[in-house]
């Protein structure tokens, strides 16, 4: 597996993973209309083309398997979309992800934020072995509560 930057021309892509990744959790929650799921090519476009989020793409061969955004305010990274492909999941692909962008973000932050929601037991796991804490919990609906998380970053060796 290569892990590098994606770019404009990955936006396809990304987004077909993306919705695929994403239709578990619309499931799971019942709302087909969480934001990855509604996202469209364009305003995925622009992110990757405004240079601004660090957007990471996961590849086995010529296929593009997983992706994971960071975008920066001050000395965090909040960390969002992380995407597998379905029938790759469990297999170290988001694992792989997760510490390519805390490494590359280790350089301008201090910690890594993100939140997932309180159902994805899958997610949470995740997080926590990668070393991420729960910091409050944020209810948004009757069937929705977010679950925020928090990891300190090492900065990386001079």
């Amino acid at each position: 597996m290569e892990i590098v930057s994606a770019g404009e021309d990955d936006a396809g892509e990304i987004l077909t993973v993306q919705r695929a990744a994403y239709l578990a959790e619309a499931q799971l929650y019942g709302d087909p209309f969480i934001p990855p799921l509604i996202e469209t090519f364009e305003q995925l476009r622009k992110v990757l083309a405004g240079g601004e989020t660090l957007v990471l793409k996961a590849t086995l061969g010529s296929r593009l398997v997983g992706a994971v955004r960071g975008a920066f305010s001050e000395r965090t990274c909040l960390v969002g979309r992380l995407v597998v492909a379905p029938d790759l999941q469990g297999r170290g692909v988001g694992t792989g992800l997760m510490r390519a962008l805390e490494e590359r973000a280790a350089a301008r932050a201090d910690s890594c934020v993100l939140f997932t929601g309180h159902l994805s037991d899958g997610n949470l796991r995740l997080y926590r072995r990668l070393g991420y804490t729960e910091t409050h919990r944020e209810r948004l609906a009757a069937h929705l509560t977010l679950v925020h998380m928090r990891k300190p970053l090492v900065p990386a060796a001079p």
